[in-house]
């Protein structure tokens, strides 16, 4: 019988990078974790294949998973949902694979309540003066929206109590590796670990 995987959550402000260091995670070849496909009411853009890019559900099948408390997280976003079935998140884990979720703190909080024994990280700037930085030089945003942005994101680091560990995101490589080695301690925990350990003791 495998060993249960672990659903990782990685959560931090906007801007902080989370995609970023989410997407070298992958690109290196010895991780493992199964990135979690989102579900969502929006069509299929050209190339999207349902069940890898996303599970495309209609308007009422999502409303009705909503309303059976199937989706660990969901939210609504310029007319369309979006959210992470629990069916496939659980399937996943009991084949013991690690479940990889990135997403934001609203959403993470939802998953904490649905979800305690997650591992959640929270993924913080070296300072609020480059967090600034880094959503400045994506040149996207008026002055306005950038100020806001720093307003809800200040929101959104007092909110790390929720969270498990705190990684900082000085270099997207130092990030990735603290939060590959976090996983490894994780899957070393005892109370993890304890019961396939003492089935020893049972061997004659």
């Amino acid at each position: 019988m495998n060993e249960r995987g672990l659903l990782i959550v990685l959560s931090g402000p906007s801007g902080v990078g989370k995609g970023t260091v989410r997407k070298e995670i992958f690109e290196q070849p010895d991780t493992k974790f199964q990135y979690s496909i989102s579900m969502t009411t929006r069509k299929p853009r050209e190339g999207e294949v349902d069940g890898i890019d996303y599970f495309f559900k209609s308007r009422e099948e999502f409303e009705r998973l909503i309303a059976e408390g199937k989706l660990l997280e969901w939210a609504e976003f310029v007319g369309n949902y979006y959210g992470t079935p629990i069916d496939y998140v659980e399937k996943t884990l009991q084949e013991g694979k690690d479940v990889f979720l990135e997403i934001e703190v609203q959403g993470a909080l939802q998953v904490r309540k649905a979800f305690p024994e997650g591992l959640f990280i929270f993924l913080m700037p070296p300072s609020l003066g480059e967090l600034k930085n880094r959503i400045v030089t994506r040149g996207t945003e008026s002055e306005d929206i950038i100020n806001d942005r720093m307003r809800v994101a200040k929101e959104e680091i007092e909110m790390m109590d929720a969270y498990d560990y705190v990684v900082e995101n000085d270099r997207i490589e130092n990030a990735c590796n603290r939060i590959k080695a976090i996983v490894t301690a994780e899957h070393c925990r005892r109370d993890r670990v304890a019961i396939r350990y003492k089935k020893m003791l049972e061997v004659e």
